[in-house]
């Protein structure tokens, strides 16, 4: 790791701390700072902005544990996604739990389910897993939610929550403003969490198998038992983003989690990099950005051509499309790896080596 001059560890436990220059502990605390005080001068425009970049950062961070951590394959965590925010709602409405209780349960439940699907992979990979995964999201959302789930009480395709039923120790979380405060402390959390997890013996066994599942092995790794619990980590994460759903909007239907929200959040890790927490991150951000530039730019032209307004729909796939294709070509170790660069070029300026 770059350290300045005069910089260098005293204990073991400096060596291994996150934050290991006081530029650095400097600038985490300015962005925890930015963080807590976006709501006091941005408007409610960018607060929900924001709740779709930390919605989007929770939903990507299990396909990343999945992909670009422990080497595994998944199409379908939308599915997981959907149990999380399904059985949180169920347990507020019909169950009477408090929102917390009910989240923590639905969290379980998606890390269960998502280890159900992880089985094969004990047998399979590659192509195999991309189908077993794709399974998951037709069993779980198009026949189970779809056809029993969503009918249960007596409705026909969506659970509504009326307003004042979100509550964590009495604090309602019923605007954009509580939505953003909790999304972010999810999200701060969620990725402390995963980044402690991966500096553990799990971690490293999880990038042994990623690199080199049967040199893994040979070391005596047991290959099948940490992808499974890789599975169950990233349904937990799954479940996470499918609560914090639940204030978001309010209501849950099937077609919230549809096959392309997870072709959609592999797209994200690949434009923010594959293995790394800060590319989730910025995947996330650039995803959501360009796509709140794209409707500025489409509106003025709207007078011009009207047809485009119905159409935006499959504008913002075609350009998500186009940006990846873009990333696979001329950047294909993402932004987090641009970031990286840049850091590095300023560490070591003046000097070009």
């Amino acid at each position: 790791m770059y350290l300045p001059s005069g910089v260098y560890h005293e204990t073991y436990g400096a060596s291994h701390a996150w934050w290991q220059t006081g530029f650095v502990r400097g600038k985490m605390v300015l962005l925890v700072a930015f963080v807590a005080t976006l709501p006091l001068y941005a408007n409610l425009y960018v607060v929900s902005v924001a709740n779709i970049i930390l919605y989007t950062i929770l939903s990507a961070l299990g396909v990343q544990l999945l992909i670009g951590y422990c080497g595994q394959i998944t199409l379908g965590h939308a599915a997981f996604i959907a149990v999380g925010a399904y059985a949180t709602a169920m347990g507020v409405l019909f169950w009477g739990l408090p929102y917390p209780v009910a989240a923590l349960v639905g969290c379980l439940l998606a890390g269960v389910w998502s280890v159900v699907f992880g089985l094969p992979s004990a047998r399979i990979k590659g192509f195999y897993q991309i189908m077993t995964t794709m399974a998951a999201q037709f069993i779980t959302v198009d026949f189970i939610i779809t056809h029993y789930v969503s009918r249960v009480g007596g409705r026909e395709h969506y659970f509504s929550l009326p307003p004042g039923t979100i509550t964590i120790a009495g604090w309602p979380v019923d605007s954009e403003v509580k939505v953003y405060y909790l999304a972010s402390a999810l999200t701060i959390l969620s990725m402390a969490a995963l980044a402690n997890l991966l500096r553990t013996r799990v971690g490293r066994a999880w990038i042994a198998i990623r690199d080199n599942d049967i040199a893994a092995e040979a070391m005596g790794v047991n290959v099948v038992a940490y992808k499974l619990l890789a599975f169950f980590a990233a349904g937990v994460l799954a479940g996470i983003a499918g609560a914090v759903w639940i204030p978001s909007l309010l209501f849950v239907s099937p077609e919230h989690f549809q096959l392309s929200w997870g072709l959609w959040l592999v797209g994200v890790i690949l434009i923010g990099g594959i293995g790394s927490l800060y590319g989730v991150a910025f995947g996330s951000i650039f995803v959501t950005g360009i796509l709140e530039l794209l409707k500025f730019a489409v509106i003025p032209l709207s007078d011009v051509y009207p047809a485009l307004t119905e159409r935006f729909l499959y504008v913002k796939e075609a350009a998500f499309g186009l940006a990846i294709v873009l990333f696979l070509l001329y950047e294909p170790r993402g932004l987090a790896y641009r970031w990286q660069q840049t850091k590095n070029y300023f560490n070591l300026w003046p000097f070009a080596y």
